[in-house]
């Protein structure tokens, strides 16, 4: 993560992964989840939180969740049904539930299945936000299969030469296990940076980059700014020259593989919230898994020992910046922004629930 999103340290207030866990899961079950459905949803957003995943933890997210549950946006209760059942392809109805819950057992589904059959989709439908899609992918990695996940992310990206909305942000999540280095996970949106990364610039006072969004009418922003009022994502690439066409088709893709798939309607004409996809490909089926991790750990190893370019210290591929935060803030603890800690203590006074933070 850029440092210009994250909490500065002077102000932070760092809290263990445990105590924020045990306030997540408290604050569902106040507003109607079952106590390990509320498990399954803080597991996710604590995941978030600890490997810097901050756009996707609780600092955003639970305002727009309790926002939901709140005004029955969101099915406290969901019960997933199986519409279309193949040994290799499952297509679930989530309920209006959120997706945050349901994921974890919609990827060990795909796993489950990728175990006869070498690979294997789930897709949901009917669902709600399921948070960072990395979470989902890594789940395949103990199983020594290959993760795939995507989401139909808000709809908040104009396409390349477009000035309206027709666009989701539309991450995608891969993991692929490794034998000594740290494996190789990768999550990221289809946007020129994720939607969510603009609150965090609003909470800390930052500005955007150069062809991360809009003005209000459409046109690229080009130079360094403060957040305006309205405006629109960009996708991956910013503008034409620079290849935003690539992540408007990857953004269309992922829209096919999630919202057009499960037959809940694409882009603006989604019929409700949000639809996920879950793949995992068992290794074995197409190749020797020791031999696949000694060539991802050359290949991964490779990347580290790159010679940087002129003003870099190093290299990093996709993992190693989340492994890193994890080993700091399970040691140190999470660190929030003051408002995010006044937020929860407010929250939870309103439910009249006990905030540690207090």
């Amino acid at each position: 993560m850029l440092d210009r999103f994250k909490v500065p340290e002077d102000i932070a207030v760092r809290v263990p992964d445990a105590t924020m866990r045990a306030v997540v899961e408290r604050i569902f079950t106040a507003l109607g989840m079952t106590g390990p459905y509320a498990a399954k949803c803080a597991d996710v957003l604590i995941y978030a939180d600890v490997r810097g995943i901050d756009s996707h933890g609780v600092s955003n997210m639970m305002r727009a969740y309790v926002a939901g549950l709140k005004g029955g946006h969101i099915n406290p209760t969901p019960i997933m049904k199986r519409e279309r059942d193949f040994p290799a392809a499952v297509a679930v109805d989530g309920d209006r539930g959120l997706g945050l819950g349901q994921g974890k057992e919609l990827m060990e589904l795909a796993i489950e299945r990728a175990k006869d059959n070498g690979v294997a989709v789930v897709t949901a439908g009917n669902s709600g936000h399921y948070g960072p899609s990395a979470y989902f992918a890594h789940l395949a990695l103990e199983h020594d299969m290959i993760g795939v996940s995507m989401t139909a992310g808000g709809v908040q990206v104009a396409p390349t030469h477009g000035a309206e909305p027709l666009l989701g942000l539309n991450p995608i999540g891969i993991a692929a296990p490794s034998r000594n280095e740290p494996p190789f996970i990768f999550d990221a949106s289809m946007s020129s940076v994720a939607g969510n990364k603009i609150h965090l610039l609003r909470r800390v006072g930052g500005q955007v980059l150069p062809g991360w969004i809009t003005d209000a009418d459409g046109a690229p922003i080009m130079e360094e700014a403060d957040v305006p009022d309205r405006f629109l994502m960009l996708p991956l690439g910013g503008t034409r020259e620079i290849g935003s066409h690539k992540g408007f088709g990857l953004s269309m893709l992922v829209e096919v593989l999630c919202s057009a798939l499960t037959g809940t309607g694409a882009g603006p004409h989604r019929r409700y919230g949000s639809a996920h996809y879950f793949m995992a490909y068992n290794i074995a089926a197409f190749t020797d898994v020791e031999a696949f991790k000694t060539d991802m750990d050359a290949y991964l190893r490779s990347i580290l020992d790159c010679k940087p370019a002129p003003g870099e210290t190093r290299v990093v591929y996709p993992g190693i910046p989340e492994h890193e935060a994890e080993i700091d803030r399970r040691a140190n603890g999470i660190p929030y922004h003051p408002e995010v800690i006044e937020w929860f203590n407010g929250v939870m006074e309103q439910l009249d629930l006990e905030s540690p933070f207090s």
